[in-house]
Formats: structure tokens, sequence, C-alpha cells
């Protein structure tokens, strides 16, 4: 039976479409930039999947500067990108009466995107921090994906405000580049590396501007179209979403109940609420996914104490105490099990 903890996170359809386009409005063919990131990692075919799942992308972000000979493909993607409107939270978004309902909108079904996106609204005196992590297990936030995003969603914020949408900051939890110029000429101001979160700031004032497109009658209907299509989304559902955030912040991230809770755009006492209605708890799902992963480190050859570490464990003996709760054993007689199932070795 396919266990829903498996299930991978829904990819951004409309990200991916607008991506396509921006590589032909480039000059480079979509199909072909495909293969070459794939014969780039050295596999011989691409994945029937690859182009439709959540952790697929880090391996086309990653490799897409030196198959383009581009170090700034991610902006300049970005600027080539039309802000069309594909999917039903951009035509929520268009259907808002202002901007606060717009960005309320995308944070609500922010997971019909991508199910790695933790988007949420921040307001704090005369500023507003529209954050829009993406995540991928393993990997660290990928630099041209999320230049590319930023682009993309300025120019959409511009589109529904009728130009007015201005940024008065910008945050990116990658390095700084090496060159920003064309960080300044696109963003007109010098981006904050190596910060929290990847995040857009401009003047909380925006919120309120009236939107010449609002239709409260049809933002109704849409709404009630995007509760039913995040209803069907097997993937995205609580546990899910928390058991993957844990997967990533794991080794070395903040796995409280305040800090998963924060990432989720929850309050700690709603998320504690949520879960127990589901009949779990943060412990529950922060040890069935050390233990996943402890179990498929073990079975892939990797050392002991990495395993350890990969699970969130500082020390041996804690990682060892927890191993024989899980299993009844230790590491080393699980993996041999591994090696010889029939016990003959």
């Amino acid at each position: 039976m396919h266990d829903a903890h498996d299930s991978p996170l829904t990819h951004s359809a409309t990200l991916r479409r607008q991506l396509y386009e921006a590589l032909a409005e480039l000059g480079l063919d979509p199909t072909d930039i495909y293969r070459r990131v794939y014969q780039h990692r050295r596999l011989t075919a691409v994945p029937v999947d690859a182009r439709l799942e959540h952790d697929s992308a880090p391996l086309f972000w990653q490799a897409l500067p030196e198959i383009t000979g581009d170090p700034d493909i991610g902006l300049h993607l970005g600027e080539a990108m039309k802000p069309r409107l594909l999917d039903v939270v951009g035509y929520l978004m268009l259907a808002s009466s202002d901007l606060q309902q717009a960005l309320d909108s995308l944070v609500r079904f922010q997971a019909i995107l991508s199910g790695g996106l933790l988007a949420q609204l921040q307001v704090e005196d005369d500023e507003a921090r529209l954050v829009i992590d993406l995540n991928y297990l393993g990997h660290p936030p990928l630099r041209q994906q999320m230049e590319c995003l930023a682009l993309l969603l300025i120019k959409l914020l511009g589109f529904l405000t009728d130009g007015e949408f201005r940024l008065s900051g910008l945050h990116f939890r990658h390095a700084q580049p090496r060159r920003t110029a064309e960080h300044r000429r696109l963003f007109g101001l010098l981006p904050c590396f190596g910060q929290a979160h990847d995040c857009l700031l401009f003047p909380a004032a925006l919120l309120r501007r009236p939107s010449r497109t609002a239709n409260p009658g049809l933002h109704a209907l849409l709404s009630a179209h995007a509760r039913r299509e995040l209803d069907g989304l097997l993937e995205n559902q609580l546990l899910n979403r928390l058991r993957y955030l844990l997967g990533v912040r794991l080794a070395g991230g903040d796995c409280s109940l305040a800090a998963c809770a924060a990432e989720l755009g929850m309050s700690a006492a709603g998320l504690q609420r949520a879960l127990a209605a589901q009949g779990s708890s943060l412990r529950q799902v922060r040890e069935s996914v050390r233990q996943q992963r402890a179990r498929e480190l073990l079975r892939r050859g990797v050392a002991i104490r990495e395993v350890a570490r990969a699970c969130g464990f500082a020390e041996l003996s804690p990682f060892y105490r927890a191993f024989r709760r899980w299993y009844g054993e230790t590491p080393e007689r699980f993996r041999a099990r591994q090696r010889d199932p029939a016990g003959t070795g």
C-alpha cells in the first residue's frame, strides 16, 4: 500500500509553464535544456516524473548556470517572464478587494502552487514582509530559482496594483554572489543576502490599496473552488507538510513547536490543536521522521555517526537509545539484517 507520508509534494505547474516560456524567450530550447541537465548529472535519461515532482527542482536549478553559461540565469529568466494568471490562486488575487486580501489568498492557498512553499505575510509598523521560502530535502536554498521567483512576484504585484507596487527591501537566504550589478539593475536595489528568510519588503500602506479588478462574488466562487482543490491534494495535508518541514530542518534547524508553527503560518497552539485532532503530536511526527531517516540512511551504508547527526542527535548514545526503542536492536544489527535478510550470515 502506498504510504501517504511518501507522497511527493506538489511542484508549481504555473512557475514551470512560465519557466518554459522564458527559456524560449532567451533562445533556449526547454526540452534540450532538461536533457542536458540530466546529462550534466551523468544520468542516462530524464526520469518520467522529473518535471513534475517538487524534489526534482534542485537538479534543474543547480545545473542551469553551467549549462547556459550564464551565472545570473535565474535573474534573466525572471526578467523574461510575463506575470500571466495561470491558476486559481492568480485569479483569486486579481479578484481581491485590495492587496491585503490578494496576499492573504496567496498564503491561504499556497499549497496548490507548491507543497514546499512556506509563504507568510508579516506586518510590523509601516513595513510589510512577504516571506516566500521554498524548501527542498537535502538542499540549501536555490539561488537561481529564488531570484527568478522574486522577480516574477514583483511583476505580479505590480500588475495587481497598476504599477504602484514598490520594494523597500529584499532578503535572500543564499550567499551573496561575486557580482551584483544585475541584481541592482533588475531589483532597483541591492538585496540583503544570507538572511533568515527569502522575502519581499514593501510599505504596509500598499496593503490597503483598493483593486480596480475587485470582484467579491467571483472571489467567493474562486475561494470555494480553491478549497476543494486544496482538500484534494493528499500530499499537502498538514501532517505531510510538517513531516517535510521537519525533514528539511532535522539535521540542524529549530524543530520546536513554535518554530514549526511559524514556518507553517500557524500559532503554536493552533498547530498543537490541529495535530491533536488527527491523533498526533509534534513529538510523534518528529520521531516518525527520525525513524524513517535512520532506516533509509543505514540501508544506504551511511556511517552511523553521520546517520545520528542527520537525525538530529548531537551524540551517539541518545541515538542508540532511540534506535533500540524504534527497532528493538542496535543500528549495526539492523544494517547486518538488511544485507542478509535470511540471517544466514
